[in-house]
């Protein structure tokens, strides 16, 4: 969770808010239950972020959007992060397992 929070630059309350508000943000849990984000979910919750943020949506409001996206076929049949995104999470796996590692 850690990463996907440094990633979207939204705190980790506000992930597991959403996931608990919006049905279709599900991510997969580990034997340990941490979050296992996948690039559908991160595209999903860049998606969310915009929704809020930038056009100011009721959580009803895009419940509605994210109803009417066709998920499936939006998300699965193209790569959902972008070249420089991969890079940005990339470089945060890296500080992240560096920082385990002082630790």
């Amino acid at each position: 969770m850690g990463e996907v929070s440094t990633l979207t630059n939204l705190p980790p309350h506000v992930l597991r808010n959403w996931e608990k508000t919006y049905q279709e943000l599900k991510p997969k849990k580990n034997s340990a239950g941490n979050r296992a984000y996948t690039d559908e979910d991160v595209a999903l919750i860049f998606k969310i972020k915009e929704l809020v943020e930038d056009q100011k949506f009721t959580s009803d409001g895009v419940k509605k959007v994210l109803k009417n996206m066709d998920l499936t076929q939006g998300l699965h049949t193209q790569s959902a992060l972008t070249p420089e995104m991969r890079k940005d999470l990339t470089e945060v796996r890296i500080f992240m397992t560096q920082l385990l590692q002082k630790l």
